[in-house]
């Protein structure tokens, strides 16, 4: 479905690409708290994992597994692509992050991890 998307939805991806993830974080959940279903859950989606990828940042692996596992979910919905944002490469490559965190002992430091997704989109 090609919907035409906010300014600042576009600026969230930017973001997100950057790996500022708070600030993405912040920009889509103004988004978020204001759209209706599907978008809502679409947005969600892209927050779960910019908050996941955050908590990678800080070493909070759980944390980062719990919500990789979430929005992964939430955007299955919406794969291969949705307003412009290939999302199938997005829930892969999270998914492939997700696989090697659970498979790393519960105690185990942070190993050496895939390279962390960028979103591709066109507008």
């Amino acid at each position: 479905m090609l919907r035409t998307m906010p300014d600042a939805f576009w600026q969230g991806l930017d973001q997100f690409n950057a790996q500022a993830f708070y600030d993405c974080h912040d920009t889509l959940e103004e988004l978020w708290m204001e759209a209706e279903q599907p978008l809502r859950q679409f947005y969600q989606g892209i927050i779960q994992l910019a908050v996941a990828y955050y908590h990678l940042g800080n070493g909070n692996k759980q944390g980062a597994m719990i919500l990789l596992g979430q929005g992964i979910q939430r955007l299955e919905y919406f794969s291969p692509e949705y307003s412009g944002v290939a999302v199938e490469p997005l829930i892969e490559a999270s998914r492939t992050i997700l696989e090697v965190l659970q498979a790393q002992e519960d105690k185990e430091p942070l190993g050496t991890l895939p390279t962390l997704p960028h979103v591709i989109y066109t507008r």
